[in-house]
């Protein structure tokens, strides 16, 4: 199962998706995890250390790497003749939570439509690890809606759209789900997040119908995570907090809808 989880920014993207790759994981699901962000901090909530995430080598700035795979003699033709599992191997890195997680990086160039070997190199990889991967794998997505017009997610299994109810994320979240169901999702769901409430679960689920959207499950507002984050220590594998819990119930339901595929 490939699952994308979308957002705009700072409504909890990284925490579920890192909550859900380490219940996967700790279910015996062999479980990949790509941060896609421009921001990536992915790897501190599976468990690394932030010295240990600084030395992180992001995919697209690898240089050697993109040389070594793409480089040919003739100018402005790159060779495309790796297999993902060549760099899957090379360049995921083990976590704490039993995750193995790719850090994809920002391809640094002006303007669109780039041809550049570093481009190239990522968006196979992404289809690649999407398409042919037989095991989970958790994209967490870059804030916004750009990556829908790269059409990165497109051929995930479930894009989760997770939301609060500030007026901001719901405006985000309908133009994300308009998107995606233009791009062909087959699933798409809204993840209501830090829900203090009954009316607060009701707007957001009121936003997800107006754009035909259900909301698949609520993540309750919970403190512990919140003060987790400030001493810096990552919430994960919490079991006794509430939104953890939460979480590793959706991955219960996600595992339950696809059985098959998850092995």
């Amino acid at each position: 199962m490939k699952i994308a989880i979308v957002g705009k920014g700072g409504v909890g993207k990284t925490f579920i998706a890192g909550t859900l790759a380490c219940t996967f994981a700790g279910s015996g699901l062999r479980t990949i995890a790509i941060d896609v962000d421009t921001s990536p901090n992915l790897a501190l909530t599976l468990g690394l250390t932030p010295e240990e995430a600084a030395q992180i080598l992001p995919v697209a700035e690898n240089e050697l790497l993109i040389e070594e795979k793409t480089k040919t003699d003739y100018p402005g033709v790159f060779k495309l003749s790796y297999t993902v599992d060549e760099i899957v191997s090379g360049q995921a890195i083990e976590t704490p939570c039993g995750v193995r997680l790719l850090v994809m990086g920002m391809v640094r160039v002006m303007g669109g439509g780039c041809a550049c070997p570093a481009h190239n190199l990522i968006r196979n990889l992404m289809s690649h690890l999407i398409v042919e991967r037989d095991e989970i794998v958790i994209l967490d997505m870059e804030a916004g809606v750009e990556h829908l017009g790269r059409g990165t997610a497109r051929n995930v299994d479930i894009m989760l759209i997770v939301t609060d109810a500030h007026q901001a994320s719901l405006v985000t979240a309908g133009r994300i789900s308009d998107l995606a169901s233009q791009a062909g999702i087959p699933r798409i769901a809204y993840l209501a997040n830090r829900v203090t409430g009954p009316e607060v679960l009701e707007r957001i689920t009121s936003a997800a119908k107006d754009h035909g959207i259900s909301v698949i499950t609520s993540i309750p507002y919970d403190s512990e995570v919140l003060q987790a984050g400030m001493l810096g220590n990552s919430p994960a594998k919490e079991t006794s907090f509430a939104a953890v819990v939460a979480i590793q119930a959706l991955a219960r339901t996600l595992m339950g809808d696809k059985p098959n595929t998850l092995l």
